[in-house]
């Protein structure tokens, strides 16, 4: 069996390994079956071990290995662009009861991680997340998100421009909204310690274990592998997201078309010296702005700061990202100088068109969503629990799982060949002051 190479993060050169789990031998029994080993999965997988299902989880790479181990590790307890009174609106009150699981998604996260004990594997720290105003005009969309999610008794409160000069150590900004519910994680951490304690509870995880297909027999679903075995379950939960057609493109294209995999480019700094760190960012918060051509950053627990960032064409994309990256802490933190990236990593994340993420029930027991549009880490952790919820048996108008059927784009191929050039739109509108 040979060891799965995982890209070349930051994440992946100081988290220990666990050991590789073995593939799939034989045909298998199980009450739910999951379909991929991210957050979604592992979190899905441990809240129906946890209820004393017998759960069997097939991850076709190792844990961790896509999106889920790749992120900025940024705990954002808000989608990009849908609001919470857009979400009650399109989905009544299914939406409004995902509005509360958006909103409660980082304490979802952070709780779990200390329940199971997986709080220093995962380098966890609620310490908050920052969202700045990148123009005064963006002061009133940070003011209006503010008082959006106060409307359902969430911790927003916004920071005037001195305040925010104070938490980032900068006057680069021009205020924000602050949630002390955020934080960040270690991510491929906490893929590899959610996937510990599942298995401490019961779960079996097999992984390189690609996934070929399923189908219905009775009451039953039955997955089938690509070595040719099968695995007969009463639950189902597909949790491959913006890797959906990547692995296996026949798995479920209908599905994988309602998404454009969008490559994110994740790197990390040098760690940064004491006496600088002390005027940057001191209280270690989350940062994520309010440009749609976006400037993120947060610490690690080695003190690097961990950012990214998106340029458009395909040459020597790497250096070109991790130049632009450096170039935009430089010019918020000058006493940074350009700072040289250690690490530069990119992976896929599932961009729907109007940034809403997609809730689909496959069958009767069977769920899976998809669109994470850039916030999957806090999201992923609590649908996954809510997905487990529901084949519990739970009742469905108790759930946060606002349900649609998948609607595959038009011109699927087109769409992912001028996704890079949405960079440029999200550029010009950045220009524009909020009105």
């Amino acid at each position: 069996m040979a060891d799965v190479v995982f890209p070349d993060s930051i994440w992946a050169a100081v988290t220990p390994r666990l050991p590789q789990a073995p593939p799939l031998a034989s045909d298998a029994e199980a009450d739910a079956v999951v379909i991929g080993a991210g957050f979604t999965g592992l979190s899905a997988a441990l809240e129906l071990a946890r209820a004393g299902q017998r759960v069997l989880l097939l991850e076709a790479q190792a844990v961790g290995w896509g999106a889920s181990g790749r992120n900025n590790g940024q705990v954002i307890p808000t989608l990009t662009a849908a609001e919470p009174r857009a979400m009650a609106e399109r989905w009544g009150a299914a939406g409004e009861r995902f509005v509360r699981l958006v909103g409660g998604s980082a304490d979802t996260l952070f709780d779990i991680a200390r329940r199971e004990g997986i709080e220093a594997e995962a380098e966890a720290e609620q310490t908050g997340w920052f969202q700045p105003a990148h123009s005064p005009g963006r002061v009133r969309l940070s003011r209006a998100r503010v008082e959006a999610w106060q409307h359902y008794g969430f911790p927003a409160r916004l920071l005037d421009r001195e305040e925010t000069a104070a938490l980032l150590g900068t006057d680069f900004w021009y205020g924000g909204m602050l949630n002390p519910t955020g934080g960040h994680i270690n991510p491929l951490g906490l893929a590899r310690g959610l996937a510990r304690a599942a298995a401490a509870h019961g779960a079996v995880i097999h992984e390189t274990t690609p996934v070929a297909g399923w189908s219905r027999d009775g009451d039953r679903w039955i997955v089938r592998t690509a070595s040719g075995h099968k695995v007969r379950a009463r639950h189902m939960i597909l949790a491959t997201n913006a890797y959906t057609g990547e692995l296996v493109p026949r798995l479920a294209r209908k599905l994988a078309q309602t998404i454009v995999p969008v490559l994110s480019w994740q790197m990390s700094t040098d760690p940064i010296p004491d006496e600088l760190r002390a005027g940057i960012l001191p209280g270690r918060q989350a940062v994520s702005d309010t440009r749609g051509d976006l400037r993120f950053f947060r610490y690690d627990a080695r003190n690097r700061l961990i950012t990214g960032g998106a340029v458009m064409g395909r040459r020597d994309m790497a250096r070109r990202v991790a130049d632009k990256a450096a170039r935009s802490l430089a010019e918020a933190y000058p006493q940074l100088g350009t700072p040289r990236m250690s690490h530069v990593w990119s992976g896929y994340i599932g961009m729907t068109w109007d940034r809403f993420p997609r809730i689909h029930q496959l069958g009767p027991d069977a769920w899976t969503w998809i669109g994470c549009n850039g916030r999957g880490v806090a999201l992923g952790v609590a649908l996954g629990r809510e997905m487990a919820r529901a084949v519990s048996g739970i009742a469905l108008d108790t759930l946060a799982l606002p349900l649609s059927e998948p609607r595959p784009l038009p011109f699927h191929s087109f769409a992912r060949r001028i996704a890079p050039n949405y960079l440029a739109w999200m550029r010009r509108k950045d220009l524009q002051e909020m009105k």
